[in-house]
């Protein structure tokens, strides 16, 4: 199968889920389906549990509403010339308008294609206060409101994280 085809089949695809309603939804939101995309395809990349998708978008969505960085693990993987499972702070620093530690707002496009829930959670995020998430290393977060729970939540992930490596 050549590209062009699979291209074809996925945009096809694409339409197939994004229907009229979830048109209407986006132009509700204030948003486009290029947006759209983006922010399913992090949430995509980000969430390995599926509940947790829409409060995952939740908090991308209030972090760039109060005009904070998305901070986003998934982006900065993308950026880099090969995957990594654990990024380093150089990681970080990557120069890439994908990087969204480095960069403000939405990346200039998705990362990856989005499943059905994935676009799902970003037209229906979750209400949330909270502004900040850590993998806790079995694919769940640990969500918090404040840079000091983050902080709190962070050790937890790590000393989960030490916990699964020795088991």
């Amino acid at each position: 199968m050549d590209a062009a085809r699979v291209m074809r089949m996925m945009v096809g695809r694409l339409f197939e889920i994004f229907d009229e309603t979830h048109q209407e939804q986006a132009i509700r939101m204030g948003s486009t389906l290029h947006h759209v995309l983006t922010m399913a395809s992090m949430v995509e990349r980000e969430a390995m549990v599926s509940v947790e998708r829409p409060l995952i978008a939740g908090v991308l969505y209030s972090r760039l509403r109060m005009g904070m960085p998305l901070q986003c693990d998934a982006t900065v993987q993308y950026a880099l010339p090969k995957h990594k499972e654990l990024l380093t702070y150089r990681d970080l620093e990557v120069k890439s308008p994908y990087n969204t530690y480095l960069h403000r707002g939405l990346p200039p496009g998705p990362i990856c294609n989005p499943g059905a829930s994935s676009i799902e959670a970003a037209l229906y995020p979750e209400e949330t206060e909270c502004l900040y998430y850590v993998a806790l290393g079995d694919g769940s977060h640990i969500f918090s409101r404040t840079k000091r729970e983050h902080a709190r939540a962070k050790v937890e992930a790590r000393l989960n994280k030490q916990a699964m490596r020795r088991n």
